[in-house]
């Protein structure tokens, strides 16, 4: 069946300005818009006037999460993500190695997910991420690994060294975070004023800035090297008085959150990094729109409900779900902070796709991976995820995908859109 979305605002990729068009859509693919789009209708197509605010855009990408057991996973199975990204118009998921089973050996990088989703897939720099000896980087390079990573601390030194020195990583990017457990003292938000008013333990600034200050030192010799979720103003600092700063991430939720206005009883208390103070959030903002920080990571980290209901320090740190993430940041970026949509969408597709070494994603007719997003109607959330630590409550969002082809037409809210 044939639609003509007519007055729709049209984002067609990077450097494209916004434009205010038609867009024809036939079952799940996007055939044709502005001139072409009126041709293309016929006297059965069925005419629909777009909502004011809807936006038409290439899909969204997320630069790195979590699915600890694909198949049997009581948190989160491959095909409850795949749902779970498709409602929230991810066309692109890649996944970090650490799993049941690490991803450290090509016969484990063998997930996919049918078209038009793509699913890619982060090898481990060392066997098990424990950091010891090095995983057979070319090998997995070779069976599809979009780059490497050991976890959300940094390796040793000398393993990173020897990386280098190796060769085999040359050109493929290599995410490492720059966090030091070590020096974390088990805090669960960062040291400030704020915590010491609070009562939290504290983890000191320096279990992200001595890393940092290490990796920074070999991002000259690194061209490949990528930061891991970024979470304080003064890391952003570090970054600009760099010559050269390596491409960084930032979870979507430190751009919303800080400890100094989240409710004591919320779930989204427990994540890696820590949550920081309002000028933390203010600065990584900043940083994003600057383009010192390049991707929005979701960086999904699923629990079942059992492990939600322990206390704080006894359940996996990190919140889970993507559907918020767009109304989310919508409200908070573009409506409040004055964003363009296009600086959203660097955010949040094109800068990802570069941080993964991805062509970014634009729409070109026929394609599949398009999103329609309403920020102005109510969100109603569509059956995905299966973990119990979503961080926000549908009630009180407003923002939602009314259709997008990854979903069949029979999930869009198009028509009532």
């Amino acid at each position: 069946m044939k639609r003509l979305l007519r007055g729709v605002q049209l984002l067609e990729g990077p450097e494209v300005p916004l434009q205010r068009t038609s867009a024809l859509l036939e079952d799940q693919l996007l055939l044709a818009w502005g001139d072409a789009a009126e041709a293309g209708a016929d006297s059965a197509t069925q005419c629909l006037d777009a909502p004011p605010a809807a936006l038409l855009a290439p899909v969204l990408v997320d630069p790195h999460s979590h699915l600890l057991d694909p198949f049997s996973g009581r948190a989160e199975t491959l095909q409850s993500l795949a749902a779970e990204a498709a409602a929230a118009g991810y066309g692109s998921v890649a996944l970090l190695p650490q799993a049941c089973e690490w991803r450290d050996r090509p016969e484990a990088l063998q997930l996919r997910w049918p078209q038009p989703m793509q699913l890619l897939l982060w090898g481990a720099i060392s066997s098990a991420g424990l950091g010891q000896h090095l995983a057979p980087l070319a090998d997995l390079h070779q069976a599809g690994a979009v780059g490497f990573c050991d976890g959300e601390s940094i390796p040793p030194l000398a393993l990173l060294e020897r990386v280098l020195l190796l060769g085999d990583a040359d050109g493929v990017p290599l995410l490492v975070a720059p966090r030091d457990p070590s020096l974390a003292q088990s805090g669960l938000v960062r040291e400030g004023v704020d915590t010491l008013r609070l009562g939290w333990p504290p983890e000191p600034l320096s279990s992200e800035l001595m890393p940092l200050q290490s990796l920074l030192a070999l991002a000259s010799r690194a061209p490949q090297l990528r930061l891991l979720n970024l979470s304080t103003a003064q890391a952003v600092e570090q970054l600009r008085q760099h010559p050269a700063p390596p491409k960084a991430s930032v979870c979507w939720w430190h751009l919303l959150q800080d400890h100094s206005h989240l409710d004591p009883l919320a779930s989204g208390w427990s994540i890696t990094p820590v949550l920081g103070s309002a000028s933390d959030r203010q600065a990584l903002r900043v940083g994003l729109r600057e383009g010192l920080l390049q991707a929005v990571s979701v960086h999904h980290s699923p629990i079942d409900r059992e492990e939600q209901m322990l206390p704080l320090d006894q359940r996996s740190p990190g919140v889970a779900g993507y559907q918020a993430v767009l109304p989310a940041l919508w409200q908070a970026l573009v409506a409040g902070d004055g964003w363009q949509p296009s600086e959203l969408w660097q955010a949040l597709s094109w800068g990802p796709s570069a941080f993964l070494g991805q062509d970014p994603e634009s729409l070109r007719a026929g394609t599949q991976r398009w999103l329609l997003f309403d920020p102005e109607q109510a969100h109603q959330p569509r059956p995905g995820s299966l973990a119990a630590n979503g961080p926000l409550p549908a009630a009180g969002l407003k923002g939602q995908v009314l259709a997008s082809g990854l979903l069949p037409p029979a999930q869009w809210s198009l028509d009532r859109g």
